[in-house]
């Protein structure tokens, strides 16, 4: 389960029985996103979703396409993006994590499935792998997952007209 100030972000009686949430995880800095996938899976879990379907993508950058064909095809309730942009010597940190949030975000609002992004965009490796620590730990795969659930449960009660 999320830590406690993590699991306080979320209702109490948050459930994720019945739902079918996509993961859509990036290849690149694989060790980080392994275990932001474990975060995502172990919150999904501890919500009781067990119908959970994945895709991966080449990085970051791909993330937001993923993301919109698996809301187009009306086959999820939500869907929970993983992967890590770690700073280097170019901008192509900002180019990467700027697009990958911007194109997150119109996909939900384009689409009306929530999208939960689990992104860590750190100076780095010492803070992805703090930002994606095993149960107990700060994990925002975790995080990720509660928002998924709250966000589809919330989606539910006020559907599209």
């Amino acid at each position: 389960m999320a830590s406690g100030d993590d699991r306080a972000l979320a209702p109490s009686d948050l459930d994720g029985s019945g739902l079918r949430v996509a993961i859509v995880r990036a290849r690149w800095n694989t060790d980080v996103v392994d275990r932001l996938d474990d975060g995502v899976r172990r919150g999904l879990s501890d919500l009781g979703v067990t119908d959970v379907v994945a895709a991966s993508v080449p990085g970051c950058f791909e993330i937001p396409f993923a993301c919109r064909t698996i809301a187009l095809s009306g086959q999820v309730d939500a869907i929970v993006t993983i992967g890590a942009v770690i700073r280097g010597e170019t901008t192509h940190y900002e180019l990467v994590s700027e697009e990958a949030a911007r194109g997150v975000q119109q996909v939900q609002l384009d689409t009306g499935i929530p999208v939960a992004f689990g992104l860590v965009t750190v100076e780095n490796m010492r803070q992805a792998l703090a930002r994606s620590a095993g149960a107990g730990g700060h994990n925002v795969g975790e995080e990720a997952a509660l928002v998924a659930v709250e966000m589809a449960r919330l989606s539910e009660r006020f559907p599209s007209a």
